[in-house]
């Protein structure tokens, strides 16, 4: 059975990170920056202590340096364009955004492939000809340890595109439904609404507002063995769904949020998560609000197997 925590991340440090109008339209989390504030300035620094509190924890980390050009506001959110198989598949998504395709880095990929066995590459981003698209974890969120992928449709998240991801994971079951938030508007990624660990799941499942889909949804984490903690809307607007269960270097399991989530969080919630993993958050700033992603989306799980033992 695969594991469903990784033991290694994928982090990119931005080097022009800010408001991406190309992003906003489809992501009601995001806003724009204020006169005073300085966007790259802020997320380098709170990237870089978010880093170190993982290493400071022994869960370890490749970080790669974004480059100038081309110029990828979104850069920091890499779980979008790729993610990786413990079958040692590595997957490439078509992304809404034009400025976010030139995410899809190969000196990144030429990084990952020295250190860890790639079996294939899986090109999707073809898709992006039909306006057709699935950015990746944000879009589909993987139970890798019972085979089930969730995903919430919307313009980011195309059912043909899913069915063609499916065609190289066959032994995943796909569930779709539809998300929205207070104000009718589709949620843009699945990840904010929903994330799965080992024997846990968090959801907003209000935002499911077809009560056959909501309980197909419920009913699948209960029988995997992942019972839900339901947050609210506001606390999913606050990104309390947008969390990462991690294995360090000794085995330890560690759910990763921002400040922001964990502050959002009633003590009944934080209690309930803490008798099951330990809790690791860290303040993202501006990250989250003009970015509109948070701890989760930093992160792109390599679940690929070592070419070297550390």
């Amino acid at each position: 059975m695969e594991k469903q925590c990784c033991s290694h991340l994928l982090m990119v440090r931005p080097v022009c990170f800010g408001f991406n109008e190309q992003t906003a339209e489809s992501n009601a989390f995001m806003h724009e920056a204020k006169v005073n504030e300085k966007p790259q300035q802020d997320a380098a620094k709170n990237f870089d202590a978010f880093v170190e509190k993982l290493k400071e924890f022994k869960i370890s980390v490749t970080v790669i340096d974004d480059s100038l050009e081309p110029r990828t506001p979104d850069s920091i959110f890499p779980n979008n364009w790729v993610s990786f198989h413990a079958d040692g598949h590595v997957v490439l998504y078509p992304m809404e955004a034009k400025n976010r395709r030139a995410e899809r880095c190969v000196k990144l990929l030429n990084f990952i492939d020295k250190s860890f066995h790639v079996e294939s590459v899986i090109r999707l981003e073809q898709h992006e000809n039909n306006e057709k698209y699935l950015e990746g974890t944000g879009s589909l969120v993987l139970d890798r340890s019972k085979k089930v992928a969730y995903a919430c449709l919307s313009s980011r998240t195309h059912e043909s595109v899913i069915k063609d991801w499916s065609s190289h994971f066959p032994d995943y079951k796909i569930i779709t439904f539809n998300a929205s938030d207070s104000d009718g508007v589709a949620i843009y990624h699945t990840n904010v609404m929903m994330n799965i660990g080992t024997d846990f799941s968090v959801i907003c499942s209000e935002t499911i507002r077809n009560k056959e889909e909501r309980e197909l949804v419920l009913n699948s984490l209960k029988e995997s063995g992942k019972p839900p903690l339901e947050i609210s809307l506001n606390q999913m607007n606050e990104f309390a769904g947008n969390m990462l269960q991690v294995e360090n270097k000794e085995g330890k399991r560690f759910l990763i949020m921002s400040a922001r989530a964990y502050r959002s969080l009633e003590t009944k919630q934080i209690a309930f998560l803490e008798e099951i993993t330990s809790i690791l958050y860290a303040e993202l700033g501006l990250i989250e609000t003009l970015g509109g992603g948070s701890a989760r989306c930093m992160l792109a799980e390599i679940h690929l197997a070592p070419k070297f033992s550390s």
